[in-house]
């Protein structure tokens, strides 16, 4: 098999499309998997709520409102409907260190593409086999710049292992490694008044994050180089209702994917040209159907710090011509103590997607654990130190 084609099929098995006009332009698309489970309850649109470990992704200026220490694992068996042995593993840790008066944070990100079948190629004789991998590893600061504005950075590792030895008519190792980071904003009004709602204080959270920026990458030689999936991401969170034991909150997200479409191999843009030129290579109309929008809600009941259940409902939507993504998802969690279990499952049937799609039935689980955490003085979203 060729490592060209061998490409090609590990995209599409990452992503599970069956159009990918977009994902499919880019290398490593494993970057933009959703990785937890509760924001993948709410349709994938964490990046206005970014209030636990898994904001490392969505967004880490969301780190900045957060106190104590939290470390998470979330697994998910991927494309359930192939049934191979295609795994996703996201370890997270984060940690509010004063002397740095912000919060430091780490992930590992794992996808696993299982072993595959070495052949001839004069014949179709199986001459040996090999493991196929994907993996990042992120780090992340985090810091509030005044009592409503947070920033974030992250910077990460990216290896990818899709064969371990060239074939006979190409070159390079099918091996390739890269470096991406991450620039992100939140603002979290303490204090905010809307015309025709009323006092609004600190219920509203909106964030941005504009990730993987970084160079291309390439497993057989530069000509034949492609960029990694730079994504912009702006998202909005609003606690609807909050009282003693019940809170409801409405998240919303739009994210489009920054990369040069028009050219191929060394031809086509680097990441600091495509953040600008992106927006405008192709006619207004379609730059708007480029956009993904994903939304959901978040009910919780309980007592904090105590016991709690949560219940999640969320939408995702991406155009035909750009992916195809269609799916609603549905999350519940738990949170007692120290401790907090979340799944989420995805559906593509209720929203006119196709029964049969790859990612249908996927399920994800994740268990974290989080302490040291500064008592919250007024209700709303966290606020840290």
């Amino acid at each position: 098999m060729k490592k060209t084609l061998l490409l090609l099929v590990l995209g599409l098995m990452t992503i599970g499309l069956n159009n990918v006009y977009a994902q499919g332009e880019t290398a490593v698309p494993f970057l933009l998997l959703a990785p937890d489970s509760r924001a993948g309850g709410i349709g994938e649109s964490g990046t206005g709520l970014a209030d636990n470990g898994a904001a490392i992704f969505w967004n880490p200026a969301g780190l900045a409102f957060l106190s104590g220490s939290e470390v998470s694992i979330t697994h998910s068996n991927w494309l359930p409907q192939f049934n191979l042995d295609l795994f996703y593993d996201y370890l997270t840790y984060r940690q509010y260190m004063e002397e740095v008066d912000g919060t430091v944070s780490a992930s590992i990100t794992y996808m696993n593409f299982g072993e595959f079948a070495r052949t001839n190629s004069s014949s179709s004789d199986v001459i040996g086999t090999f493991t196929s991998f994907d993996a990042a590893l992120t780090l992340g600061y985090a810091t509030k710049v005044s009592n409503d504005w947070g920033l974030g950075f992250n910077f990460r590792l990216i290896h990818s292992k899709l064969s371990d030895k060239p074939t006979e008519q190409e070159q390079g190792s099918g091996v390739a490694t890269s470096v991406s980071f991450d620039i992100a904003a939140m603002w979290r009004p303490e204090k905010l008044y809307i015309p025709f709602i009323g006092d609004f204080d600190n219920r509203l959270s909106i964030g941005m994050n504009l990730s993987n920026l970084g160079p291309k990458i390439y497993y057989i030689d530069q000509e034949q180089a492609d960029p990694i999936p730079t994504n912009f991401r702006l998202g909005f969170a609003a606690r609807l209702f909050e009282d003693e034991y019940n809170s409801l909150t409405f998240t919303l997200d739009f994210s489009k994917l920054l990369v040069d479409r028009a050219d191929t191999g060394s031809n086509r843009k680097n990441f600091y040209s495509t953040i600008f030129t992106a927006w405008g290579d192709e006619t207004f109309s379609r730059e708007l159907r480029d956009i993904v929008t994903s939304a959901g809600v978040e009910y919780w009941y309980g007592v904090p710090e105590e016991f709690m259940f949560a219940l999640r409902f969320g939408v995702f939507y991406e155009d035909p011509d750009y992916g195809n993504r269609k799916f609603a998802t549905f999350g519940a969690g738990i949170k007692y103590d120290l401790y907090a279990f979340d799944f989420s499952y995805l559906t593509t049937s209720l929203v006119g997607g196709d029964e049969n799609h790859p990612l249908a039935e996927t399920l994800r689980f994740s268990l974290s654990i989080g302490w040291g955490s500064t008592p919250q003085k007024i209700s709303g979203f966290p606020r840290g130190i």
